[in-house]
């Protein structure tokens, strides 16, 4: 069994991006190539996925533990696959994450870990832009520089 392991910190609130990265429907949204992430009730996800230029679709399953900001999945498969990411409060305003994957796959140079930091990456990135997105709906709306410029007159 092999295990790729990344942390990183990021400008979110534990509980946003827990509540985020806790609905499987938003997979697609941070994971390339995911393209369907459907629950079908309990923690069974229906999911499709471009695997080396082919199509494939399975269940799996995705348990959330919001007491402990944890989540685990895994997929039947031949490669075992299955993994665990962990949120922790690192300020009011900033998460450390912890993801791990396992699997039987042994991948060359590297491809997995990269993927590995990219999906992160993208994860917190698309979360932080929900979370923004999300403030400024509940405060009016965005405000574009020119209106400051122009009230300010």
């Amino acid at each position: 069994m092999t295990e790729y392991r990344h942390t990183v910190t990021a400008d979110i609130p534990a509980d946003e991006l827990f509540a985020f990265l806790s609905h499987p429907e938003n997979l697609p949204r941070y994971f390339p190539e995911m393209k369907v992430a459907e629950p079908k009730g309990g923690d069974s996800v229906h999911v499709e996925a471009e695997v080396h230029g082919e199509r494939v679709a399975g269940e799996a399953w995705l348990h959330t533990d919001p007491a402990t900001r944890s989540l685990k999945w895994g997929a039947e498969g031949p490669d075992d696959y299955h993994g665990e990411l962990s949120i922790r409060e690192d300020g009011p305003a900033s998460s450390e994450i912890t993801v791990t994957l396992h699997s039987v796959r042994q991948a060359d140079g590297g491809e997995v870990q990269q993927g590995l930091e990219r999906t992160i990456a993208a994860m917190t990135h698309t979360a932080s832009a929900d979370a923004d997105v999300e403030a400024a709906e509940e405060q009016g709306g965005w405000t574009s520089y020119d209106d400051k410029k122009d009230s300010s007159s």
